[in-house]
């Protein structure tokens, strides 16, 4: 048994010295000016040096030989913890040795601004070829054990922590089973997407590859890294639809890329056969305008749904613009364009072309995930409503920074409108407390059962008034 344990960690041990070795190479370089070739038995490493005139142009050498370094680095920590992946002591000592690497790259950021940047060949292609990224299955952690590392700041560190869902951590329909505030932090173990994303020619046509970019948003890596090429158009692209009929009338389909969409028109999106699939199975309804939804009242002893009339009665001609986060293609969003409300619809192309149907409707997409920061100021906007989207599969912390952010950019005795939010009786009672403690001002309020389940989920909606806070 102890022979067995003696050979098992001497297959890693000669790797150590060419971590401590990059490590060095990591320091030498951000804090030095490079001026002749160094030299390690272990890395094959020629430095580049960039000239300008009579000066020494470092920043950009330096920052890609340390992403070189890091890259290797990156590959040997992986080899390790592949090797053995049961050593608590070779974990501990992985995340201190990536925090290493993570806080040399960081300074070598800083000292770039310290300098002129060289110009880039229109040529030139952006390409990393090593993955930093552990298993899927260890991400949740790795970004843990990061973020108690990086911040000081309790709070910070709660904030950026991935939420696990409420459902033991089960992926939701999203695909993620947490939800990971966004401020950059998760890039650090999405290293792989990341590579491949970031694999294009400058200046020249971007992949079509948004699903890739949507997957590392949605992890939390936003704003995606990516700036210099152009979007792909879709080929046969049509001038779109006046405003006079844009609003009711389906686009062209010829005005979507339907590349990474199942479906690849929109009698297929709108087809029985298709309700059931993953991605758009709670928007159902959303690509058939014929159902417009919000107009007609309801009988609220079995129905959870409110009129836009309605909601707009509380507060006459003071609602003009807003935001609708939801699965959506824009259709609260245009019935109150018609009532001369502007909308922002914030969704995400959830297996079908959301945010493009939106556009050519003639509505404004907001492109953003749930662990993001709205892109509002405070107290701006008059309404925030949102409808099957945040239910009960959300953690509470979760549902806590979304409120707060609502919150934000709410104007004082602006309208929350939550509508038709769904849970587990069980769980019902949780999420009204978070509700609750807005300490908002009850304008319309109903919880009816959920008649799709067997009778153990409710339904609920409210129409509330942020107060005036001094």
């Amino acid at each position: 048994m102890q022979k067995q344990t003696s050979s098992k960690s001497s297959r890693y041990l000669p790797s150590i010295p060419k971590i401590l070795c990059l490590l060095l190479f990591i320091t030498i370089l951000t804090v030095t000016i490079i001026s002749s070739k160094i030299f390690c038995p272990y890395i094959n490493f020629t430095p580049i040096i960039i000239t300008t005139h009579d000066n020494i142009v470092l920043p950009y050498s330096l920052h890609n030989q340390i992403n070189h370094l890091q890259t290797q680095l990156g590959s040997l920590l992986k080899q390790l913890r592949t090797e053995n992946p049961g050593s608590k002591s070779l974990t501990k000592f992985t995340h201190e040795v990536l925090q290493i690497a993570v806080s040399f790259d960081r300074l070598a950021d800083s000292l770039s601004h310290l300098y002129s940047n060289p110009p880039i060949s229109q040529n030139e292609t952006s390409k990393v070829d090593e993955d930093f990224s552990e298993s899927e299955d260890s991400e949740i952690e790795e970004k843990r054990s990061l973020n108690e590392r990086i911040f000081n700041s309790g709070e910070l560190q709660n904030y950026t922590s991935p939420k696990v869902n409420r459902q033991g951590g089960k992926k939701n329909f999203l695909g993620v089973e947490a939800v990971y505030p966004s401020i950059g932090l998760s890039c650090i173990s999405a290293a792989s997407n990341i590579d491949r994303y970031m694999n294009y020619k400058l200046y020249g046509t971007c992949p079509d590859d948004w699903i890739v970019a949507q997957k590392l948003i949605i992890g939390g890596c936003d704003p995606v890294p990516r700036r210099r090429c152009f979007s792909k158009s879709p080929p046969h692209y049509s001038k779109p639809f006046p405003m006079n009929t844009s609003l009711w009338n389906l686009p062209e389909n010829s005005n979507i890329l339907w590349t990474h969409y199942k479906c690849k028109d929109y009698s297929c999106l709108v087809s029985n056969e298709t309700i059931g699939r993953r991605g758009f199975f709670k928007c159902a309804d959303c690509f058939d305008f014929n159902k417009r939804g919000w107009e007609i009242p309801t009988n609220e002893s079995i129905s959870a749904e409110f009129t836009v009339d309605q909601v707009l009665e509380l507060k006459s001609g003071e609602i003009r613009i807003g935001l609708d986060f939801s699965p959506t293609t824009g259709t609260f969003a245009a019935i109150m364009k018609e009532r001369n409300i502007t909308i922002a619809s914030a969704t995400l192309n959830l297996g079908a072309p959301f945010s493009e149907v939106i556009a050519l409707r003639g509505l404004l997409p907001l492109y953003v995930s749930i662990g993001s920061r709205l892109p509002f100021f405070d107290n701006t906007l008059d309404i925030v409503h949102s409808t099957l989207f945040l239910d009960g599969w959300v953690g509470l912390e979760v549902l806590q920074y979304v409120l707060f952010d609502w919150d934000r950019v709410l104007r004082p005795k602006g309208i929350l409108w939550i509508d038709r939010f769904f849970s587990s009786k069980e769980d019902m009672k949780l999420y009204l407390e978070e509700f609750s403690k807005l300490g908002y001002k009850k304008l319309l309020w109903r919880l009816v059962p959920k008649t799709d389940k067997a009778g153990d989920e409710l339904f609920f909606s409210a129409v509330l008034e942020k107060p005036l806070r001094t």
